[in-house]
């Protein structure tokens, strides 16, 4: 799963399909998200030390990642993610339709000296 937390994205399918909202958590177990404003339910809750207020409250319950498309900041549509290597050795996500850079996966990989020959000679 390429996306993070932090990340635009727009619902494809369901009740909410067509709204962007930001990511607040990944559960990669489960591959499901929590998206700022999408998919929210009704909870009936106590007076609890927590929720002093208690009575009906709205929540965002967690949704597929198969229902979510991440947006391109640079040409703001919906759009797969790519994965590929620099040429220092570092991954990087890129958008599949413009090619923009999304961000860093992992540090530049660093070069090893090439190990010593393990060939004895007697």
């Amino acid at each position: 799963m390429r996306l993070r937390t932090g990340d635009i994205v727009e619902v494809i399918s369901g009740d909410d399909k067509g709204v962007r909202g930001k990511i607040l958590r990944v559960d990669r177990k489960t591959g499901k998200l929590v998206i700022e404003g999408v998919n929210q339910v009704k909870k009936h809750m106590h007076r609890t030390r927590k929720t002093p207020q208690g009575g009906v409250l709205t929540r965002e319950m967690p949704l597929g990642v198969s229902k979510v498309m991440i947006v391109c900041p640079k040409c703001n549509k919906p759009t797969r993610i790519g994965a590929r290597t620099l040429p220092d050795g570092a991954k990087e996500r890129f958008c599949r339709k413009c090619s923009a850079s999304l961000g860093l996966i992992g540090a530049p990989r660093v070069k090893s000296a090439p190990k010593p020959s393990t060939t004895s000679e007697g």
